[in-house]
């Protein structure tokens, strides 16, 4: 073999032999195992590019998830036989499958600790009472307005190329979801789209629920998630943003400072390809915002923060989405499901 044939040969060696070790490997338990509960799991997921998080499936129900390339952890698991998927996702949107089946036969006794005190249980954001105005389904409802220049700083930020699309049947919750997508060539360009929903200067309490997903979230600055209402004399600006680059936190807007502030909950990048679940909460005074508190993906979390109110003459209600674009403009789009705000 010459060398130039040879030279091919290694090339396509390890091209096959890298394209061989990209997706995910189980260390513990395995297939076909007979376990004791809890199960002792042991997973890692390799790609040419980066993981960006990894899933334990049992009988389809998500048990245990991670941002991290593996998995060392125990989950505890009824007596039965199973059918178990660890599941890892790369940056490209590739998805990467071990399955096993395992049979749990019984509990691994474990030496009873010396009892401590149970942490006081957070408890869920207060319920709306029954007289409460429900607007459902805002992600399927016409007449959404938009703007990108508007969406910027001082609301005069650089254009991005963006757009809405509803009633998608995939990915959806309901088969009828929005898709939000943002592009274009200057960094940190934002989009910002947003529905009204009729004035009402009685409602001092509202309650901002949806769902939404992600196929690039690593293209993502920021996912703006926001609330407004205008009694003729303020107007109450409930912005709440996930800072995925820059703070890394959950974020409250300041009309004071005219600003965004961190609170002490941080906010990773999203999984992709889940819908994640978020519903805020928040109040008003006369002349003050208050951001009650949040709940994200099932765990609940008090902000209790006050923002003062910017003098306006304006009359309204409405919910809002942005989306920032990050420093190389990647484009992304975040699908919305499920909207609504109740109000009382």
């Amino acid at each position: 073999m010459n060398v130039k044939k040879l030279s091919l040969a290694l090339a396509l060696l390890l091209c096959l032999g890298s394209a061989a070790f990209a997706g995910v490997t189980v260390s513990s338990p395995t297939n076909g195992a007979t376990v004791t509960s809890p199960v002792k799991f042991v997973a890692s997921a390799t790609s040419s590019s980066k993981i960006t998080g990894m899933k334990i499936y049992v009988d389809n129900v998500s048990v245990y998830s991670t941002t991290a390339a593996s998995i060392s952890t125990s989950i505890a698991m009824s007596q039965a036989k199973h059918n178990v998927v660890v599941q890892a996702w790369d940056s490209t949107g590739a998805v990467f499958k071990a399955p096993l089946t395992l049979t749990v036969s019984g509990t691994t006794p474990t030496p009873s600790p010396t009892p401590t005190p149970s942490p006081t249980p957070v408890p869920p954001l207060p319920a709306p009472p029954s007289t409460a105005v429900v607007h459902s389904n805002i992600d399927q409802l016409t007449g959404w307005e938009s703007c990108t220049v508007c969406a910027g700083a001082g609301g005069n930020g650089p254009a991005a190329t963006f757009s809405l699309v509803q009633n998608q049947a995939s990915p959806s919750m309901d088969g009828k979801s929005a898709k939000f997508s943002i592009s274009g060539t200057t960094p940190y360009s934002d989009a910002l789209w947003w529905k009204q929903l009729g004035a009402d200067s009685t409602k001092t309490n509202f309650k901002y629920d949806l769902y939404f997903y992600l196929t690039t979230p690593q293209n993502a600055q920021t996912l703006e998630f926001d609330a407004n209402q205008g009694d003729g004399v303020h107007h109450f600006i409930y912005g709440t943003q996930c800072s995925i680059r820059n703070h890394k936190t959950w974020d409250t807007w300041d009309n004071a400072t005219l600003s965004w502030k961190p609170t002490a909950v941080a906010c990773a990048q999203p999984t992709a390809f889940v819908w994640h679940h978020l519903t805020w909460e928040f109040k008003r005074t006369a002349t003050s915002t208050i951001f009650v508190g949040f709940t994200y993906d099932g765990v609940t979390h008090y902000i209790n923060r006050t923002s003062s109110a910017k003098l306006q003459n304006l009359k309204e209600i409405d919910v809002a989405i942005q989306l920032d674009g990050n420093s190389t403009m990647q484009s992304y789009s975040m699908w919305v499901d499920k909207m609504t705000l109740t109000a009382w």
